[in-house]
């Protein structure tokens, strides 16, 4: 089993940033997808960006809506993940989450994943 709890949200203006944490718990994620998805109210769930492991090396995904503002990391000697957000836009508000999942075919699909967190609110005001 796999612990996520995230943290680093919060209340900002438009333009702002903040970066949200996704600390796991349980096993060590190295080599588990990890990704951000995001709901905002009355609104589907949504891809936000993922990284990926592979003997290779990583990959990152990014939502073409948050491409060049956001950025996803890991570290792993912490476990955790991390969302660098900047420029942020008042469409950004909603309930951001972190998933991890060992394998992954999409990382951009939500069902791939088989462990969420509780989630953590972002308020971008304009």
């Amino acid at each position: 089993q796999v612990q996520l709890v995230e943290s680093g949200g919060g209340l900002v203006q438009a333009g702002d940033s903040l970066r949200l944490s996704c600390a796991a718990s349980g096993r060590t994620v190295s080599s588990y997808a990890m990704g951000w998805f995001r709901q905002a109210p009355g609104k589907e769930r949504e891809f936000v960006a993922a990284i990926s492991w592979s003997w290779s090396g990583e990959t990152t995904y990014y939502a073409d809506s948050v491409k060049g503002r956001f950025t996803i990391s890991r570290d792993n000697a912490k476990n955790t993940v991390s969302l660098q957000m900047n420029g942020l836009k008042p469409d950004d508000t909603a309930a951001y989450y972190c998933a991890a999942g060992r394998s992954v075919s999409d990382p951009s699909w939500g069902a791939s994943y088989g462990y969420w967190g509780q989630g953590t609110q972002v308020t971008v005001s304009s």
